[in-house]
């Protein structure tokens, strides 16, 4: 299915809304205006497997632009607004697009970019003029509105979050098939069948669309027929409000939404009917354990989770129900077979702590350009057993459980030392805003363990409370792995979807011990 079928049958209905403005698009006008900006491309010359890319805002267009690409055969770029110039100028330009959709909204920062790219063969601006850049509304109206004969279904071109260097563009593969037949894109039958959401679902996006899941998962619900609500920024009382004012039965948020949401006063809890939902999922990091089970004494149990990458190279979820009988748990492996294998490729027995792998019959994607990283991604022995750096363990059951990103483990005299379950402990401390764990150096041990702590509001940062967190965890957890030292920043640097960028801090802290 693909919103010219849902079209066809309830054109009137509500493909989209738009939470800030109330703003409406049904699915007669996203599947016309999809076509017309399909026609738009064609007619410019580009051919499947052509690149088009994306900067923008939560909008309504976004689902207009990615519609076109995905009926055209075309991978769609979808450019991380909070990058800066030079940082987009060079996804533009590393993807290869030949086109650039741009928000009037970020209308400063696309005029940057816009002569950065000189090769660049088409620039389109909508809600409002960008120098440089055509007018969308004026080449939508001028396109034909019927279809191409041949639709070749395309798909997404993302970005890494880019925690570390440079991002590199996951480029997934071409299914040989027309938009909305079986094949085009595994999402859609994953999200109707696991978690029951179809046509007569309501979508609530809290994230930014340039992310994989917000974007593809909106795709998927536009498939199916359901309706999507965007919210053009994440607020933890809005989200409640608009679960009760638009009846919204499905939701996926980030863990960090979680804690906003549960730190809010008793009382704007208590405020809001969600009776509404039948499934929350969440994703894109990992998930205390007190924060999921205080969601689902709050919410009930209805909390899915799954364990993915942008690269698409495996797949595990967890059911609310398996999930009380192995908490912390991923879940079992969906898509892919699972191996925890050590730093030279030998599989590990269950309960070994080692590197994630997914093996897939064939090489499931690429980094666009980077065929080092692509292979450094792949099993030494193995080239379809493919990582994306995280490491856990699975049980004696098949149960995936994560302990972190091999990077961000901490080795404290000759020990290892989980960041995420530090963490874990921290998150949900009444004085405790946000928190991220650290190695930093250590002349004697090698690294020592630091938590870095964003106070809750109107906390002020003191030696007591560093002490009172400290002892907190040790009350916990082994005392080895309990902070040696806590700092204080007024915030964490995050990214807009939720990912620690714990790649900062220790930059941070290594140029300090330098100096």
């Amino acid at each position: 299915m693909y919103p010219g079928k849902i079209a066809e049958t309830t054109p009137d209905k509500p493909a989209v809304i738009m939470a800030g403005t109330g703003r409406t698009q049904t699915y007669a006008e996203l599947d016309e205006n999809s076509i017309r900006v399909a026609r738009m491309l064609d007619d410019a010359g580009l051919r499947p497997g052509d690149v088009v890319a994306l900067l923008s805002e939560n909008n309504m267009r976004c689902f207009e632009i990615y519609w076109a690409a995905l009926r055209s055969g075309l991978y769609i770029t979808a450019i991380n607004r909070h990058l800066s110039a030079d940082e987009v100028a060079y996804i533009v330009k590393d993807s290869g697009a030949r086109v650039l959709f741009a928000s009037a909204g970020l209308r400063e920062l696309a005029e940057v970019v816009a002569p950065m790219v000189p090769g660049l063969e088409l620039r389109y601006a909508f809600d409002g003029p960008v120098t440089g850049f055509d007018s969308y509304e004026d080449a939508l109206a001028a396109a034909p509105s019927d279809p191409l004969p041949n639709q070749p279904a395309g798909t997404s071109m993302l970005y890494s979050s880019g925690t570390t260097g440079r991002p590199k563009g996951v480029k997934g593969k071409l299914a040989p098939v027309q938009v909305g037949e079986p094949g085009a894109d595994f999402l859609v039958p994953f999200v109707q069948h696991v978690f029951g959401i179809g046509a007569d679902d309501v979508y609530l996006i809290p994230a930014p669309l340039y992310h994989a899941a917000p974007l593809r998962w909106a795709g998927a619900i536009h498939a199916l027929g359901g309706t999507v609500v965007v919210m053009e920024k994440f607020d933890a009382e809005q989200t409640l409000a608009l679960i009760e004012r638009y009846q919204v039965t499905a939701t996926q948020v980030v863990p960090t939404m979680f804690v906003r949401m549960l730190k809010l006063d008793d009382d704007v809890r208590e405020k809001y009917d969600v009776s509404s939902l039948k499934v929350a999922i969440h994703a894109a990091a990992p998930c205390p354990v007190d924060v999921k089970r205080a969601m689902m004494d709050w919410w009930g149990e209805i909390i899915y989770e799954y364990y993915g990458a942008t690269e698409g190279h495996g797949l595990t979820v967890v059911s609310p129900q398996d999930w009380l009988q192995k908490p912390g748990s991923v879940g079992k492996a969906l898509l892919g077979t699972l191996h925890i294998c050590d730093d030279d490729g030998a599989e590990l027995p269950a309960g070994e702590i080692g590197l994630i792998y997914f093996e897939r019959d064939e090489m499931p994607f690429e980094y666009h350009n980077d065929p080092e990283k692509t292979k450094r991604a792949q099993h030494p022995e193995h080239p379809t057993w493919t990582t994306v750096g995280d490491v856990g363990y699975v049980d004696d059951d098949g149960f995936l459980f994560l302990t972190d990103r091999k990077s961000f483990m901490i080795i404290s005299g000759g020990v290892n030392i989980y960041p995420q379950e530090v963490e874990d402990v921290l998150t949900l401390h009444p004085k405790v805003l946000d928190v991220a764990v650290i190695g930093i150096p250590d002349p004697e041990m090698g690294e020592q363990v630091k938590a870095v702590v964003q106070p809750a509001p109107d906390v002020e940062p003191s030696p007591e409370l560093a002490d009172e967190l400290i002892a907190y965890v040790r009350d916990r957890i082994a005392h080895y792995k309990a902070p040696r030292s806590v700092d204080f920043l007024d915030e964490l640097p995050r990214t807009p979807t939720g990912k620690l960028l714990k790649g900062k801090l220790r930059e941070r802290y290594a140029a300090a011990v330098a100096g």
